[in-house]
């Protein structure tokens, strides 16, 4: 008995490092999502810019939009944002989740890099992003016109990522497929 004791830690530490292991392989951009085919959830959550206006999921429903996760403390969202504005100035639709953030740096933010967003979710409690299974920011979602979630994709939007993951879908749900150019 007193042997089995000596070799359980060692055994539990090898079987342990072996699921490690096995999971290097795996690309974090592309962790399964539970939600893709099932409704957006459910929301009502203050306007980034106005705190007395509520927001909901009735605001988008109808449309194809992109709903994009971010926040001022994001580095990977810097990166992204001139995609955004790209996509917006092409007609893309993008819905904004400020996710965990300060209302008044997020104003801030938008005013500086500019707004792709038709609107803007207040999340600051990230109970929407539980909701959603957010893993961090950025992260996009393609909602079509019926609420439900068609791709998600964690990481940043560019132009390779919209061109390989986006933009055959968005074709097939709107008939329009911005191209992205200038943007990386």
């Amino acid at each position: 008995m007193n042997r089995l004791a000596l070799f359980l830690p060692l055994a539990l530490f090898a079987g342990l490092s072996l699921v490690l292991l096995l999971g290097l392989d795996k690309d974090p951009t592309e962790l399964p999502s539970a939600l893709v085919g099932e409704p957006f959830p459910e929301f009502s959550l203050p306007a980034l810019q106005d705190a007395e206006s509520l927001v909901s999921t009735e605001d988008f429903k109808g449309e194809v939009v992109l709903v994009n996760v971010w926040a001022t403390w994001c580095f990977a969202c810097r990166i992204e944002h001139p995609s955004l504005n790209a996509l917006a100035e092409q007609g893309v639709k993008i819905v904004g989740l400020n996710y965990k953030d300060k209302r008044k740096a997020a104003k801030l933010w938008l005013l500086e890099r500019g707004n792709p967003y038709v609107f803007n979710i207040f999340d600051d409690d990230g109970s929407l992003g539980i909701d959603l299974g957010v893993y961090g920011a950025p992260e996009t979602y393609l909602v079509d016109a019926q609420g439900l979630i068609r791709h998600r994709r964690v990481g940043v939007v560019d132009k390779r990522v919209w061109h390989a993951e986006f933009a055959a879908l968005y074709l097939e749900l709107t008939g329009t497929a911005p191209a992205l150019g200038g943007a990386q």
